[in-house]
């Protein structure tokens, strides 16, 4: 039947679970085939979960008195205009077909697990809804409906806006890397569309747009984003001579440095942040955690004052945002050095719009055990009030008591911290890398960063685990420390 069907034949195989003919079978018959199914594991679903879900948010969010072909119609556009965008990172984890396709015949329909359905389909609903006269509470600024429904699409939306916005009012450059990774390269395309920085991959050409080709992206190289190819950069002499100067007293010698350079891209990425090509680096989302951060320290360097780096872990959860730290770093710090984690914390944490509220957190609950530990805690308390007076913490204290007044309050009437802590400053690696994880897991967190805190330049190390909103974020964040250091924030 489909081999006597016309040229390039739309079949519409519907029936689950095994839907009339297999997509498979029917592009062995005929290779211009348009398939369509029902399965959630193959392109182009014909799910009412693409539509139905939206347009009863948009029409309820307007109080519509009926759902009109006008706002059918609008929620048609809209999925049709988001079929032909580039697919997100979350619609390309739920396939494993080997290669993303851009709009087409294998991709004519967007993927229910497209979190942004709801973003394109609710508020063109809406608007129809008021154009057509069946509104009853009309939206009055669509931009603040927008980031209200990001609460649905991404859980970090509501909480990234501020920095988002911030990134967009003077954008900077901001070089990856692990330029041809895909997750780095769907983060660009956003980086992009939002405006959010300029980017600067580092990477092979022809593996970059072979990838981009493949995950069906419509960035270009040299015209949306620079390149840096390792393999042949004409700045590759000055490069090796940078490293020489900035890591050569690190055992770095001339002919290491040669090869460092053509084969390590986290010493590219950070010499052009010290030279001055770049504002910004994100790294770590291939290889090991600690082999990024020696690059980092040998070439970046600490900012004045700074012992060494931590990493500060934000964890978005249903019951608020916390930030926990060190949680890659240090593995004992010193009260000394605890303090000075603390308020290097705190910077970052008013950068997301937060009053930082530090907690020292102890198995100790304000004296009740006397251990070397909780001493620490207690003095790490004290050295941070001496230098901050105005920034409100307290400890030593156990971790219920950091999150909860009402306990404090049993504990100690009088205690300096006001309601929850948001920086929850933990006394070894061991202890903030385990609650971190507990943490993501348990309460079913989510992560943005690690946070890099201490490098003389803007540098984040990332983990091989993160997303590409997990990159997206990170941009905003690294864009907005790039920003902000002119400025040199200082604290209460």
């Amino acid at each position: 039947m489909v081999k006597q069907m016309a040229d390039k034949p739309l079949v519409m195989a519907l029936a689950n679970p095994v839907p009339e003919i297999m997509p498979d079978e029917a592009r062995k018959g005929r290779p211009d085939v348009m398939i369509c199914t029902g399965r959630s594991d193959f392109a182009n679903q014909v799910n009412n979960v693409l539509c139905f879900p939206f347009i009863f948010r948009g029409a309820l969010d307007v109080g519509a008195t009926e759902i009109n072909e006008e706002m059918k119609h609008a929620a048609v556009d809209a999925i049709a205009q988001l079929a032909r965008d580039p697919p997100s990172d979350a619609v390309a984890s739920g396939f494993d077909t080997g290669e993303t396709q851009g709009f087409g015949p294998g991709s004519l329909i967007p993927s229910p697990f497209d979190p942004r359905l709801i973003l394109r389909i609710a508020p063109a609903v809406a608007r129809a809804a008021m154009d057509s006269g069946v509104a009853t509470r009309p939206i009055k600024n669509f931009d603040e409906y927008r980031a209200l429904l990001e609460r649905f699409a991404f859980r970090s939306g509501l909480l990234m806006k501020p920095m988002f916005a911030k990134a967009k009012t003077q954008p900077v450059r901001v070089i990856y890397a692990e330029g041809e990774d895909e997750r780095v390269l769907r983060a660009t395309q956003v980086v992009l569309e939002e405006k959010l920085a300029r980017a600067i991959l580092v990477g092979r050409p022809s593996v970059v747009e072979a990838r981009i080709k493949r995950f069906g992206l419509s960035i270009k190289p040299g015209e949306d984003f620079d390149l840096v190819n390792p393999e042949d950069d004409p700045r590759y002499r000055s490069y090796v001579q940078s490293y020489i100067d900035v890591a050569g007293r690190h055992g770095v010698t001339p002919d290491a440095a040669r090869t460092v350079v053509r084969t390590n891209n986290t010493v590219i990425a950070a010499l052009a942040v010290v030279r001055g090509e770049a504002d910004a680096m994100l790294c770590g989302v291939e290889g090991r955690y600690m082999s990024h951060l020696r690059h980092v320290r040998e070439i970046i360097g600490f900012l004045p004052g700074t012992s060494d780096y931590a990493a500060l872990a934000l964890m978005i959860t249903r019951k608020g945002s916390y930030f926990i730290a060190d949680t890659q770093v240090r593995p004992s710090p010193s009260a000394e050095e605890l303090a000075e984690i603390a308020s290097l914390a705190a910077l970052h944490v008013q950068r997301f719009n937060f009053k930082p509220k530090v907690a020292f957190v102890s198995h100790s609950d304000f004296g009740s055990y006397d251990t070397d530990s909780s001493r620490k805690m207690r003095r790490a308390t004290q050295l941070l009030k001496e230098k901050h007076p105005g920034l409100e913490a307290d400890g030593e204290m156990q971790g219920d008591t950091a999150l909860s007044a009402a306990a404090r309050r049993m504990v100690l009437p009088q205690s300096m911290l006001d309601g929850e802590a948001n920086i929850l400053i933990m006394p070894t690696l061991d202890a903030a890398n385990i609650a971190y994880q507990t943490v993501k897991v348990l309460a079913d967190a989510l992560p943005v960063g690690p946070i890099l805190i201490g490098p003389a330049r803007p540098a984040h190390i990332l983990t091989p685990g993160v997303t590409a909103r997990g990159v997206l974020n990170m941009t905003a964040v690294a864009a907005v420390e790039a920003q902000e250091r002119a400025g040199r924030p200082q604290l209460g």
